[in-house]
């Protein structure tokens, strides 16, 4: 019988629209029991919207809290240092086993931290051992070191983060190639798939994290990589569409 039980290794959004929240409550419409590994709180300060990683120690203890679970799926979050990620990729590397889907957030409110490119570095050796990586424009342009400006670029992109390793990339393009249309790019190391959705006039906080919780819920379930991609993309769309001014979701039992 396969496991009920999911986990997420993610942040504490403050305003409840994206990181753990988003990944709570997309396992349980999913019918699943969600556990997380927190790697960080957020707040607003007076500088702006700030993270706050959790003590090496303490991550590390969540882990080990945890390590009895049989978990049908894992999906990776936020990982806001260093110490974190490599702690992350020692857990990702014991569940070989489960599919694994890796949302790489290299960049928050689209500011780039003095941590980035060494931890570009960290989120790169996770490539072999996860399912399916799905970045956004930036953090792929970020993990390629290339420019993405067109949906071949995309293709391209997907490819040579294919040959790091990774059996799946989806790349989440948004509204940035085309302000009417969401375009994604899928590749499977055969061939590339495009993916198109309207584009809505909503707040969308939290739709990567949603994006990326509601693929890990998939594969936990049974469902092909890409089948778990169509779905997904299809359940982001209906929950911007059901989303308040914060970006949270009152779902319909």
């Amino acid at each position: 019988m396969r496991s009920k039980y999911i986990v997420a290794l993610s942040g504490n959004d403050i305003f409840s629209g994206g990181g753990l929240h988003a990944d709570l409550t997309t396992y349980t419409v999913n019918g699943l029991h969600g556990f997380v590994v927190v790697t960080c709180l957020t707040a607003m300060t007076e500088t702006g919207f700030e993270v706050f990683p959790v003590e090496e120690a303490v991550f590390e203890k969540q882990v080990a809290s945890l390590q009895e679970v049989d978990f049908a799926a894992i999906k990776v979050g936020l990982l806001p240092n260093i110490a974190i990620a490599k702690q992350a990729l020692n857990m990702v590397r014991a569940h070989t086993e489960v599919p694994i889907v890796l949302d790489p957030v290299l960049v928050c409110k689209e500011t780039h931290d003095v941590e980035v490119n060494n931890l570009r570095d960290e989120l790169l050796a996770f490539l072999p051992y996860v399912t399916i990586v799905t970045p956004n424009l930036v953090e792929a342009e970020l993990l390629t070191q290339r420019k993405i400006q067109t949906v071949e670029e995309m293709k391209e992109a997907a490819r040579a983060l294919h040959e790091r390793g990774v059996q799946h990339v989806v790349i989440k393009g948004g509204n940035r190639l085309d302000q009417m249309r969401a375009i994604d790019v899928y590749y499977d190391g055969i061939q590339c798939q495009v993916l198109e959705s309207q584009v809505l006039d909503k707040n969308n906080t939290g739709a990567g994290c949603t994006f990326a919780s509601s693929i890990a819920s998939q594969l936990a379930l049974g469902t092909s990589v890409f089948e778990a991609v169509k779905l997904s993309k299809d359940f982001v769309y209906r929950a911007i569409q059901a989303s308040d001014e914060y970006g949270v979701v009152q779902y319909e039992n």
